[in-house]
This record gives structure tokens, C-alpha cells and sequence, in this order.
């Protein structure tokens, strides 16, 4: 036997707990074969002296928005503005380039070629939090725009902000027009459109730029997953396709497929269908229940090692920083002084939203129940917990998505129900400060728990939610380890910090358990997939782990990205190949 390649003389951190380290892994057709003496007398085509440098798992983000997110690079993007003043300025450059991405972040500018229609001025990265609180006025807005319609994401996804032209289109700038059922069309005391629309609102004003084209979404799955590959990431969930405010398109996962295939798609995916998709069916058991489903009766699970099925994704409230998540208790004002007598909502009535999941659970489907607000998180555990006593658990785990506020008594009912949480650790630099003013310091204890989960048994996974927060992983392990927001306070409680090797856990084995992947990776154990992150020191030791360096990423043993220096040699080269620390990269 022959190895395709051969690691050695490396800081193996295989997180398993039989062999903690090694120093060499070796790989045959994507997967590891062994680690150290199982080696012996093995050659290999290609070897890689690392030079001392860290191996591990290949990083999983367990929630994120990889199509919005690839959009997103190729639209205008405002998210470096600071002060309505900077974010008006890009808005007018954005207008002049006619259709060209202005890069904030000095990437220069590239063919705006996402966009379905040419006439839309599209923008991300918005956060009134940039803003000392406050959101454009439409009239400026419009003056920018004239009669070309704008729509810029918050940064959320939960609102949007777009002008009067864009209203117009959607017949809603009028003050009679409805609010639509779960969502709200902001208005002023005159009754005017102000230009946010909340939660379901932005569907009136989504409809008219759906569906992207599948090779739009294709471009956006390269963009975006090359850039995922740069930062060490192997897997990834997509948290909702097909419908919904949150979906691109009818056939998004065709996109995937045909993405897979022509080498666009550089990370395993798993992909949430949102709820809205599914369907009644027939010929389903048990026959006495109402199902709803894909057709053919796919479900959870459904695909390959590359790209498959996860659970079906529904949204039962909003967001922290927007106030529309559903809590028990009012927000605040003032830092918690005055309350304001909102306790945000659900995005339907409770038992409508029952009756759609049980109908989807009946038919097989795991269940990811965005729930943020401690009320939302009462509604998912109870109707996982009945729908898993009535039909059975799921292979795939079903999950609440971001459970960022949880009180102590559910911390339990959770790990009884075996429900998966993926509270996003990314958010606290940007948001802390601000959920810490909505919140008021008697219940902040509750928010965006991570070792209160741990303890009480419930499975973490790591997640970034990209590109409403910062996808970098190694950012997010340090932020699970310090937990500090802009203002360098430490968020929430303190003791919910977690220790450098829970927060590398959180992005590769409770990651993989949460996704259901746990026999195929999240750690570097014979026979499981040779996916790998290797980095420039470790991040169980570091200072610093958002410091660190991702020099190489493997999916399979096949490399999405390594330094220049970093390159293996067959084993019969005389050359030792050792990594160059440096920053600059490749895509091989």
C-alpha cells in the first residue's frame, strides 16, 4: 500500500481523547489511514514536513448563509461606514459605478454579476449599531436613489432597509397597506413608510428581485467557499434554501449540485431547506398524520459525504439587537433602567407553527428551529419534545439555531430532549454592547450561554452565522474563550467563557455530533475523512488564538488552500519541504 500523502513532524491535536497527539497522519483516497507507528513501513506519494507546525480537524461551521454570503461579495457592501454620513457616500458611489461592488475593506472592485436585475441597487452589511442606533432617513435615501429601487440587508438578516421607489414597486408605500403576518413595515407617526421593513416584510420587497439565476448562485458558492477554505473551514451547514425570506431560489439546491460538480463548491455542505418548501405528500406513514415534505419523500440525511440534507429549517422569532425575538420579559431602554413594554414576537401564531413542524417531523424531517428569545426556545423544546415522543428521534439531531437566550431550567429540558444549540460567539464584539443596553443586567446572565451548555450536556456547535457576524473561526474560539465586546467588557456572564481546547471542540467534534457527522469527522481518526486545518501554532497554547495563521486546509486529503511555502514534494525528493509562516497565499 501506498499513501497518497504523508504528514510528518507535526502538532497532530486529533481530538480524540484515545490519542490526543501525534506527530504523523497519513492519508489514502480522503481518508486517514493512521496516525504515527501505524505508519511504519508505509511510503507515501507526496510528503509534507510541517516543520513543528499544528494539524487539526477540518473547522466545521454548524450555521451559516454561504449563498447570501458569496452574494454579498459581489454586492455593495456598507458595512465599514460609520456614521449615516460615510454609509450615504457609499450609497452615491454605489450609484455612480452603476452596477459595480465597491469594497470596503480596499479589495478594489469586481463585476457586480450576482445581481437578477440590473436596475436594483443592492447593498449588505448594514447595522444601525454603526450608526450610534439610527437608520438612514428614506428621504435621503431617495434622493440618492431616485426611481432606482434599493434593498440593503441588515446585518441580521432579520430587517432590511429600501426606499420608496422599491416600496413603490411592492404596492406598500402606502399607509393603509397591512403589515404582513410576522413581519412590519416600519412607519413614522404620519403613517409613512420610514424604509425598514422587519422579520416577513422583506418578502414583499425580496419577491421582486427572486430567484437568482442558478449560475449566480454557483459564482456565489465559489466566492464564497474559496474564502471559507482561506480560513481553515472544511464543512458547513447552510441555514435555510429554497423559500423564505432566507432563500435564493426554488432550485437552490440544484445550484449546489451543479457546483459540486464543476468544482465550484471547496467545503462539504449540508444544506437546511426552510420550511416553507415543504409540502403535503401522500403515501407517507405514519398514515393518520398530516406530512409535509420534498418530493419523492427526501428527507434528512438525504446525499453524501460532499453534499446531503440537514434539517428543515423554520424561524419562530426575530432577532436580539432588533428586538423581535421573543422574550419573557420586556426589553429595556437606557441600559436597562426603563422597560419598553415590547417582548418581540413569533413570526407566526404558536400553533400554526406546531402544525407545520409536526406535519414536517412526521414525514421524517429533523427540525432546526430558529429561536432566539427564551420564550421562542419554550415553544422549540416543547415541539421537538412532543414530536420525538410521537414519531421517534432523528439520525440527523434536530437543533435550535442560536438558543441565545436560555433560562437555567431549560439548560436541562435541552439535553433531555437531546437538542443541539449553536450559539454564535462572533456576535459579541459588534453586538454585546448592544444586547447587553436591550437586555438589562438581571437576565444577561442568560444570554449566549457555552459552558452552562457544556455542563448540563447539551451539544455546542460552533458557528459563525456569516455574514450577519464574523465567519473567521479562529476569531470565534478566542471569542468563546474571552467573550469581549467592542468596549473590552466581557459579555454576559463570565463563567460562560470557555477553555481553549471547548472552543476548538465547539468548531470540530460537537460541531460534527450536531450535524449528525460524528462517524465521519470533527476528528482525525483512521478511517474518518481527511479533512484538516493546519495552522502555525496551536491553538490549545496560543496567547492569542485569533493571531494564529491558517497555513493549509485539506477536504479529503485534497488541498482548498496552502501558503506558497507550503507545498508537498514526492517522497523521493531530496528536498525537505517546510511551511513559510508568512500570510501570503494560494488556492491550489
Amino acid at each position: 500500500m501506498k499513501l497518497d500523502l504523508l504528514l510528518r513532524n507535526a502538532d497532530i491535536i486529533t481530538m480524540d481523547e484515545r490519542r490526543p497527539h501525534a506527530t504523523s497522519l497519513g492519508i489514502w483516497q480522503g481518508r486517514i489511514v493512521g496516525l504515527d507507528d501505524d505508519l511504519d513501513g508505509l511510503e507515501a506519494a507526496e510528503v509534507l514536513d510541517l516543520a513543528g507546525a499544528t494539524v487539526t480537524p477540518g473547522f466545521i461551521d454548524a450555521h451559516c448563509h454561504t449563498t447570501w454570503f458569496g452574494l454579498g461579495l459581489g454586492e455593495l457592501d456598507v458595512s465599514a461606514a460609520r456614521g449615516l454620513n460615510q454609509l450615504y457616500a457609499l450609497l452615491e458611489a454605489g450609484m455612480a459605478a452603476d452596477g459595480a461592488a465597491v469594497s470596503s475593506a480596499g479589495q478594489g472592485t469586481e463585476p457586480r454579476a450576482t445581481a437578477p436585475a440590473p436596475d436594483w441597487l443592492l447593498a449588505t452589511g448594514f447595522s444601525q449599531q454603526q450608526h450610534g442606533g439610527e437608520f438612514p432617513d428614506i428621504t435621503v435615501l431617495d434622493r440618492i436613489t431616485g426611481n432606482r429601487p434599493l434593498f440593503m440587508r441588515h446585518n441580521s438578516g432579520h430587517m432590511a432597509i429600501v426606499n420608496t421607489a422599491a416600496l413603490r414597486l411592492a404596492g406598500a408605500d402606502q399607509a393603509s397597506f397591512p403589515d404582513p403576518d410576522g413581519g412590519v413595515i416600519v412607519r413614522d407617526a404620519a403613517g409613512r413608510p420610514t424604509g425598514l421593513v422587519q422579520e416577513t416584510a422583506q418578502q414583499l420587497i425580496q419577491q421582486l428581485i427572486l430567484p437568482y439565476s442558478s449560475e449566480a448562485i454557483e459564482a456565489a458558492l465559489d466566492r464564497a467557499t474559496s474564502y471559507y477554505a482561506a480560513e481553515g473551514i472544511t464543512s458547513f451547514t447552510e441555514a435555510g434554501i429554497g423559500g423564505g425570506w432566507i432563500g435564493h431560489s426554488p432550485v437552490e439546491l440544484a445550484a449546489y449540485q451543479r457546483a459540486a460538480s464543476a468544482g465550484r463548491l471547496h467545503a462539504r455542505a449540508q444544506v437546511m431547506p426552510v420550511l416553507d418548501v415543504l409540502h403535503p405528500l401522500g403515501g407517507q406513514n405514519p398514515p393518520d398524520a398530516a406530512t409535509a415534505g420534498l418530493d419523492l419523500g427526501i428527507t434528512s440525511g438525504f446525499g453524501g459525504e460532499f453534499l446531503s440534507l440537514g434539517p428543515a429549517k423554520v424561524f419562530l422569532d426575530g432577532s436580539l439587537l432588533g428586538e423581535t425575538a421573543a422574550v419573557s420579559q420586556d426589553y429595556c431602554s437606557h441600559g436597562g433602567t426603563d422597560n419598553t413594554g415590547n417582548t418581540g414576537y413569533f413570526q407566526a401564531e404558536p400553533e400554526e407553527l406546531r402544525t407545520k413542524i409536526e406535519a414536517a417531523y412526521a414525514a421524517g424531517w429533523s427540525i432546526a428551529a430558529h429561536a432566539i428569545g427564551d420564550r421562542a426556545v419554550d415553544l422549540a423544546i416543547d415541539i421537538i419534545t412532543d414530536c420525538a415522543a410521537k414519531y421517534g428521534r432523528r439520525a440527523v439531531p434536530n437543533r435550535i439555531e442560536h438558543a441565545s437566550m436560555t433560562r437555567p431550567e431549560q439548560l436541562h429540558r435541552l439535553a433531555a430532549a437531546d437538542i443541539a444549540v449553536t450559539p454564535q460567539a462572533s456576535f459579541f464584539f459588534d453586538g454585546g454592547d448592544g444586547m447587553t443596553a436591550s437586555l438589562g443586567p438581571e437576565r444577561l446572565g442568560w444570554a449566549y450561554r457555552a459552558a452552562s451548555f457544556l455542563a448540563a450536556g447539551v451539544t455546542l456547535a460552533g458557528s459563525s452565522d456569516r455574514p450577519v457576524a464574523d465567519g473567521n473561526v479562529l476569531r470565534g474560539m478566542q471569542a468563546f474563550v474571552d467573550r469581549r465586546t467592542a468596549s473590552g467588557n466581557v459579555f454576559g456572564n463570565p463563567d460562560e467563557r470557555l477553555s481553549p481546547f471547548q472552543a476548538l471542540a465547539a468548531y470540530t467534534t460537537e460541531a460534527a455530533a450536531a450535524t449528525g457527522a460524528s462517524h465521519l469527522k470533527g476528528s482525525l481518526i483512521p478511517g474518518k475523512l481527511a479533512d484538516f486545518t493546519v495552522l502555525s501554532g496551536s491553538p490549545l497554547s496560543a496567547g492569542s488564538i485569533a493571531e494564529l495563521e491558517v497555513l493549509a486546509t485539506a477536504v479529503g486529503g485534497r488541498f482548498t488552500f496552502r501558503t506558497p511555502g507550503l507545498q508537498p514534494r514526492p517522497a523521493d525528493d531530496s528536498a525537505v519541504t517546510t511551511p513559510s509562516l508568512s500570510p501570503a497565499s494560494n488556492r491550489s
